[in-house]
């Protein structure tokens, strides 16, 4: 006899005597003839179930006497047991968390039914262990014995969803599974989980069977999650179609069925449940389109190979550029021999920068206020828009619900893009003033940041100081990298606005436009952040703050002004060009204050980290769901 959970001192065949004999039942009434209450069990079969080994009061704990007619017996406590299970060897109280092992299944499914609906006390007759497993038959999944056997699982669910038992059976799903040689089918645990059933009202069932609707179909999940629909949805928008919203649920039938929501005789009623004023150009919108299948869809396919043939290509150049900017300035410093235990060994160290107290103006008040409006509004859009782009990530998860939901993660998003541009196009609107209003501006030479030929020679330049082969080039006001960063952001606030406009007011658009400008805009606008973020947030820190001669920090957009041996250093042919026209006295300035250097490094220093954070919250939702 075993004593796994506490039994007590009854032996089976004291039990069997009466529960072994064949159509064994008890009246369920008190008078008269009632419905009788099975209560044999065939011991054969118990016998080969994977209770097999336990005596019957290790579940039925409560028995004080034999026979119990009286009262009955309490409902066996299925979860405690099952919890306990290897419970000191899968999980060590001493171990942190993340080093402890997976639990076993048994003590996984357990869990998950404790935090499910059907484990819910305060519905009546409510789903228990016994009413899926049976009370004494408990056979493996895949043993077709089973009651939870995958082809008979529906029948079993459905014996109390009468209704949803009955719309599957007439559905793609209920009919395919009535002819396995067609192919496997979904069943209800293959949408619903077999233990994690939750609110179907509720965000959790809706990742959830989002997620395992994918497990037959990834591609249509992929494609889903990378658009607005699946974003918006994975962040709690009550409002933001689900799989069900769109494809029915257990009444599901083929897209070609005119039967089907998604079909084309009912497509634009379906999208019009959200978008009134969907017409036939707005559903030509595909919302499982994805850059990976060129068969289906060719035009996402091409502008998703071709922007990210354009990123593999800048962040090559600009990290190869980076990473021998840095070595080669290392090797620049001075070297010094210190002793150890009498031997002397070279050390490279920190030249220390001249300072002359005398400082000349670089950026004027408007152009940095324009630059912190830019900083501020462009980290706002990344924060803003990269959970959206990576929904599924936990930090995504943990984020928007921190800033009350998607809809206000919208807003915020919306409007520092509205910031952004103003600040880009703003910018470019006063240049081009002032540049028109100076007849004598030349247009290609040194204060103007058009390329130019003179951008080319000092790239090979640099290239060949970098490999020791030639003195670094003279820079003027206006350096080849600065004027690619310069360029690249109107780059990005045209594809970025563009496409973000149009998803902004996709209902407005979408009525004149076909739906799959929507597709290409969505893809356009995620990879050109992304190409946005992995430059600015590396390659532009690194060449204003972090390569060795910058290092922690240039506050020159802040204070506005760099000392004159500062200019004579990183802009010899600037400061030769100035000193000889005479420029130099006009451009001198008072340094800036020790307070408003304190504050130029702490707003510096702030930028800084909280653009390092957002590098790494992007690189973890590339590593972990990649681009589109």
């Amino acid at each position: 006899m075993s004593t796994l959970c506490g039994a007590k001192p009854f032996e089976d065949a004291q039990c069997q005597e009466c529960h072994g004999i064949k159509g064994y039942s008890v009246p369920t009434g008190k008078h008269g003839e009632t419905k009788q209450e099975p209560l044999f069990v065939a011991t054969e079969s118990f016998a080969e179930s994977v209770h097999g080994a336990l005596a019957c009061t290790d579940c039925h704990q409560d028995i004080e006497e034999l026979p119990h007619r009286e009262g009955g017996l309490g409902r066996v406590d299925c979860v405690t047991c099952h919890e306990q299970v290897k419970g000191d060897q899968w999980m060590p109280a001493d171990r942190a968390a993340w080093l402890r092992l997976k639990p076993p299944q048994l003590v996984a499914f357990t869990r998950d039914y404790a935090l499910s609906a059907h484990a819910d006390v305060s519905v009546p007759n409510n789903a228990g262990c016994a009413t899926c497993h049976t009370a004494h038959y408990v056979f493996p999944a895949d043993d077709p014995r089973a009651s939870t056997y995958r082809l008979e699982s529906p029948a079993m669910c459905g014996a109390c969803h009468q209704q949803a038992l009955g719309e599957y059976q007439a559905s793609l799903h209920g009919a395919a599974l009535k002819r396995p040689w067609v192919g496997d089918s979904a069943t209800c645990s293959d949408c619903h989980s077999s233990h994690k059933v939750t609110d179907l009202t509720q965000l959790p069932a809706h990742r959830m069977v989002t997620e395992q609707c994918g497990e037959c179909h990834a591609a249509e999940r992929d494609g889903y999650m990378a658009s607005p629909h699946g974003q918006l949805a994975w962040h709690g928008d009550k409002d933001a179609p689900k799989c069900v919203d769109c494809h029915a649920g257990h009444d599901i039938v083929r897209v070609s069925d005119a039967a089907s929501p998604v079909s084309t005789e009912r497509r634009v009623e379906t999208c019009r449940k959200c978008h009134e004023r969907a017409n036939a150009q707005f559903v030509k919108y595909q919302p499982h389109g994805t850059t990976r299948n060129f068969a289906k869809y060719p035009g996402l396919w091409l502008l998703g190979k071709g922007m990210g043939a354009l990123i593999v290509l800048v962040l090559v150049f600009f990290y190869t550029h980076s990473v021998l900017w840095w070595w080669r300035e290392k090797q620049e410093r001075p070297v010094i021999y210190r002793k150890v235990d009498g031997r002397s060994y070279p050390m490279r160290i920190k030249r220390e920068k001249p300072r002359s107290g005398v400082h000349v103006r670089r950026f004027a008040w408007g152009w940095r206020v324009n630059h912190w409006l830019l900083a501020l509004s462009l980290m706002l859009l990344v924060f803003t828009g990269m959970v959206v782009m990576y929904p599924n990530t936990d930090w995504a998860q943990t984020l928007v619900p921190l800033f009350g939901g998607p809809g206000p993660l919208n807003t915020i998003h919306h409007w520092a893009g509205v910031v952004f541009l103003l600040t880009v196009f703003g910018h470019a609107g006063v240049v081009l003033v002032r540049t028109l209003r100076d007849r004598e501006f030349a247009w290609f030479g040194p204060d103007s940041l058009l390329p130019r030929r003179q951008d080319w020679e000092d790239m090979k330049g640099q290239f060949r100081w970098y490999f020791g082969r030639g003195e670094q080039p003279r820079f003027g006001r206006w350096t080849y990298w600065e004027k690619f960063d310069y360029w690249a952001v109107y780059w990005g606030a045209f594809i970025i606005g563009l496409s973000g406009l149009l998803l902004w007011f996709s209902d407005a658009v979408g009525s004149v436009l076909p739906g799959w400008v929507f597709n290409l805009a969505t893809v356009a606008h995620g990879l050109e952040a992304f190409l946005a973020v992995m430059t600015l947030f590396v390659v532009h820190f690194f060449n204003n703050h972090f390569r060795p001669a910058k290092f922690p920090l240039d506050p020159v957009m802040f204070t506005g002004s760099w000392d004159l041996e500062e200019l004579k250093e990183e802009r010899p042919a600037e400061y030769e060009r100035l000193r000889a026209s005479g420029e130099l006295d006009r451009l001198l300035v008072t340094p800036p204050s020790k307070t408003w250097n304190r504050i130029s490094h702490l707003l510096g220093f702030s930028l800084l980290g909280l653009g390092l954070l957002l590098l790494i919250l992007v690189v973890d939702g590339f590593l972990t769901r990649g681009l589109f």
